[in-house]
């Protein structure tokens, strides 16, 4: 008889894993709302009488996850600013330390203002500016570069990415940072929105992804077009010449959000064009090694996303695709059509500003389904706020570290630890290998395959009473019995 040598070393180092696997115990994670990361043990089993949530046998790969991140606001600053210097401290360690909490490496950096700015601004507000000359970063010298070199000195290694809630105002048909008008939150005239419908009644109005604008914001005009692309570049420019390198950029943050704070409508057509014709190509000659990502995508209008994806030439123009909010929606079916891209997740949904369990159990299941649909990479929205968190615009929305303005205390909220299950054990280069979403009789569950070959399951139950979880690792089977509205985590000792 004759014998592959080759095969059975093979078999034997797989059958030597395994063996090593069920040898070890689990470590259990699991938190509930008035009892957090409490630590215990369990171990596999050998059989079961219950039918596998999911199954794996450690060659599955939905993708391979590299970061996790947040966002760099002013109001985030400001709240960070409200403890005292030891907390701080504290605080930014279990965001950004490397050996912390969250683990969080990677940055957004919002070009001009947000919505959780103090207020308006760009870095160009100069009308008729097409060379740019007065462009300059020194609001953001006040705040977000403080904010990020706090960050930088806890972890070194950050990376840091891009993109715009408006362009300058003198850049927009309507000559102001919003798309819609509110007595008291702005000073657009009513009368300006007709730019986003040209008086079409039967729009339905109700919220974003029923809206869809026939007309671009941005003026569709070469000089503009063009100055915007080198004010990306500019920008670019000026943060490296502060010490933070933005490896990636992204034209629009929710090009369908028609909204009272900065933004800016556009067109499939007009998004085409800046980044095909504009944006892509300039980036590429000014700043070869920055990614141009077309993003951030908002709608779950499919036929919209599909239109801009449909266009040969955006093969070229951008490497990746960043999805949030409605985005999330059509993505498994917008990976599946167009394989060929990166895909991360953007922005974390901000809640209204509740602070409580519901909140962190739908971050919990945004963060699932994100990570078992492709997303390489997952950026959370503020990471801090104080009081209500109330933005510059007057609503309010949750953060995973909440300010006490009065006292100078922090508070880990909820979300906090929906956020921990994940990101401080799946680190960069953890594969995913198979997940399940929540429905009504099914748990949230996601299976891992950290770098050093183990497996790692997170899971969650979200109802009223205990639930049973039963997963098959190869042959064998974690059997466990998840709490009433808890988060956890299982990782191979």
């Amino acid at each position: 008889m004759k014998i592959n040598f080759k095969r059975l070393c093979v078999l034997g180092s797989l059958l030597a894993g395994f063996s090593s696997t069920y040898a070890q115990s689990f470590t259990w994670i699991s938190s509930t709302e008035n009892d957090v990361w409490k630590e215990a043990k369990t171990k596999l089993q050998a059989n079961t009488h219950n039918t596998p949530l999911l199954s794996v046998n450690g060659t599955e790969n939905i993708q391979t996850f590299k970061k996790w991140g947040t966002c760099f606001n002013e109001l985030g600053w400001d709240a960070l600013n409200m403890l005292p210097l030891e907390k701080q401290d504290a605080v930014l360690n279990n965001l950004f330390s490397p050996n912390g909490d969250l683990r969080f490496s990677m940055g957004r950096i919002p070009m001009n203002a947000n919505d959780y700015a103090r207020d308006w601004y760009s870095c160009d507000e100069v009308p008729g500016d097409f060379q740019l000359k007065y462009f300059n970063i020194n609001r953001d010298k006040t705040a977000l570069i403080p904010y990020i070199k706090r960050a930088q000195r806890v972890n070194p290694d950050m990376t840091f990415w891009a993109s715009p809630w408006s362009p300058p105002s003198w850049m927009k048909v309507n000559h102001y940072y919003s798309v819609k008008s509110k007595p008291n939150m702005n000073q657009l005239p009513a009368e300006a929105e007709i730019a986003l419908y040209e008086g079409i009644d039967n729009i339905d109005k109700r919220f974003y992804p029923k809206q869809v604008a026939v007309n671009d914001y941005f003026i569709q005009d070469p000089r503009y077009l063009q100055a915007y692309a080198d004010y990306f570049c500019k920008f670019v420019s000026a943060y490296q010449e502060e010490g933070v390198t933005i490896s990636r950029v992204m034209f629009q943050n929710e090009p369908w959000a028609y909204s009272i704070y900065p933004a800016c409508a556009w067109t499939p057509e007009g998004i085409i064009r800046f980044n095909v014709e504009y944006f892509a190509p300039t980036m590429k000659k000014q700043h070869p090694d920055v990614q141009v990502y077309l993003g951030i995508l908002n709608t779950n209008r499919i036929e919209l996303v599909d239109k801009i994806l449909s266009d040969p030439r955006m093969k070229d123009a951008v490497e990746g695709i960043g999805f949030q909010w409605w985005g999330g929606q059509i993505l498994p079916e917008i990976r599946k059509k167009y394989p060929n891209y990166k895909y991360m997740q953007t922005e974390n949904e901000c809640g209204s500003g509740t602070f409580d369990w519901k909140a962190a159990e739908h971050t919990f299941n945004l963060i699932n389904h994100y990570l078992g649909n492709g997303c390489e990479e997952y950026t959370f929205w503020n990471a801090i706020l104080c009081d209500a968190g109330t933005s510059g615009w007057g609503w309010k929305q949750n953060a995973l570290i909440r300010v006490d303005s009065k006292t100078g205390s922090a508070t880990y909220t909820p979300e906090y630890y929906a956020v921990k299950h994940f990101s401080n054990k799946v680190v960069a280069g953890t594969k995913v290998l198979q997940y399940k979403e929540k429905d009504e009789d099914k748990l949230p569950a996601i299976i891992f395959l950290t770098p050093e070959n183990k497996y790692l399951v997170v899971a969650a139950n979200f109802n009223d009473e205990p639930k049973k979880l039963t997963v098959k690792l190869c042959n064998k089977y974690l059997d466990v019995t998840l709490k009433a509205h808890s988060f956890n985590t299982f990782s191979m000792k």
